[in-house]
């Protein structure tokens, strides 16, 4: 019974991850509305619903977020909502992904961490498949909206860095994404003459924020204690996949084979360094 909830709420987190990436590729490709605005309303609808899980649980968990990690989460939101302007769906998650598993590997590496001959080939493997998707020519993607991509993935890497033993999780994000109100709406104020609002843009960017990212970040923390470590991150390999996927069925979007080539690299490469934990450099010695 414990494994049929944990494999189903750990489905639904996955399928919510992979639809921000649809959502806010669909609100920028097919609607009026502009990047600022989807990023301002998605945060604020995601403060709100967080708020709302919070205050229903009536629980006694630590944990209100703070202004550094608010700052990473405002930079990785804005970054994805800038980057879906010219990205397909799946290559911005694919994007995003490697950046975020990228960033926290090194961040374990520079701590003392040592990888084993197996991961090393594995780094060198997603690395290779970064490069070679970014590689100009016909499919390549475009550069800018990668960066912004990259950089957005860097930024959720650091948030999530961070957020590692701050309290509870849920408490946690929505404390953090309040705190990204006030930035959402200076960014909107600077952009002004570029809002542009629809009722479909702003259907999605509610739905992106309130179900995709609010409802979907209090799915997977409830999942997570019922996942080994191992598991948690592997499991995270599905939703380029999945975004993909919709990307092709429900946007229209092509299946390059280089994107193809590309995934295989950066998602095997990946699962091979986090497959199996390395230990730190000081119990190796011991």
């Amino acid at each position: 019974m414990s494994y049929i909830r944990s494999a189903s709420l750990t489905s639904l987190a996955m399928l919510a991850f992979a639809g921000n990436s649809l959502l806010c590729r669909a609100a920028l490709k097919d609607t009026a509305i502009d990047a600022a605005s989807f990023t301002s309303i998605r945060l604020i609808s995601g403060a709100l619903i967080l708020w709302l899980i919070v205050r229903s649980r009536q629980t006694s968990a630590s944990g209100a977020g703070n202004w550094p990690s608010a700052f990473a989460l405002f930079a990785y939101a804005g970054g994805f909502s800038l980057a879906y302007v010219s990205l397909p769906a799946g290559t911005g998650a694919l994007l995003l992904f490697g950046a975020v598993q990228a960033t926290m590997i090194g961040y374990a590496i520079r701590a003392g961490e040592r990888l084993l001959k197996l991961q090393v080939l594995g780094l060198l493997l997603a690395l290779a498949g970064l490069v070679g998707l970014l590689l100009p020519g016909l499919s390549a993607p475009p550069l800018t909206g990668s960066l912004l991509m990259i950089g957005a993935g860097v930024a959720w890497g650091i948030y999530s860095l961070r957020g590692k033993g701050s309290g509870d999780p849920t408490r946690v994000t929505a404390g953090n994404f309040l705190r990204t109100v006030p930035m959402a709406a200076v960014l909107s104020l600077l952009l002004w003459q570029n809002t542009q609002l629809d009722s479909a843009g702003v259907a999605y960017a509610i739905a992106s924020g309130a179900l995709a990212s609010g409802i979907g970040y209090a799915i997977w923390y409830t999942a997570l204690p019922l996942l080994q470590a191992s598991h948690a991150a592997t499991v995270q390999l599905s939703v380029p996949v999945i975004a993909a996927a919709g990307g092709v069925v429900l946007l229209g979007e092509p299946l390059t084979l280089r994107l193809l080539v590309a995934s295989v690299a950066i998602l095997g490469g990946i699962a091979l360094v986090i497959l199996e934990k390395p230990q730190p450099a000081q119990a190796r010695s011991q």
